[in-house]
């Protein structure tokens, strides 16, 4: 059996790669909460948030890894984004552990994209959301 994937283990790729992977058939995997993906995200992107808000405070989604096999196949090619990049590289990890095989995190995730203008032209506070999930 193979060792348990760790971050060092993830391909970590900045945005315009990730850009370019997106345009060569790669799916974008949003992992942050539902709340920061309906205020902006990247086109045609897939939610499935990695970290929950309950009433005991956040914590990650148990269903993480059915709800993305609800989605997606372990064959899938998938770009992982969340806010700055600590999430999407801790559910990279996950997926990787779960058998999937073609995963890449952004670097810096949706805050990058849109500090190097990949998300458009509207003013970046209204696209990014304050980051309260830093590892």
């Amino acid at each position: 059996m193979d060792a348990q994937k760790r971050s060092e283990d993830v391909m970590t790729v900045d945005v315009h790669a990730a850009k370019h992977l997106l345009s060569s058939g790669h799916r974008y995997l949003d992992v942050r909460t539902t709340e920061e993906f309906n205020k902006s995200h990247v086109e045609n992107a897939l939610n499935v948030p990695y970290m929950i808000i309950t009433p005991e405070g956040r914590v990650k989604n148990p269903e993480f890894l059915i709800q993305i096999l609800s989605v997606c196949r372990k064959e899938d090619q998938l770009v992982v984004g969340c806010n700055s990049g600590g999430r999407s590289l801790r559910a990279s990890v996950d997926l990787l552990n779960a058998g999937f095989m073609h995963v890449a995190n952004i670097e810096g995730g949706y805050s990058a994209w849109v500090d190097q203008r990949l998300a458009g032209d509207k003013p970046a506070d209204e696209l990014k959301t304050a980051c309260k999930f830093r590892p």
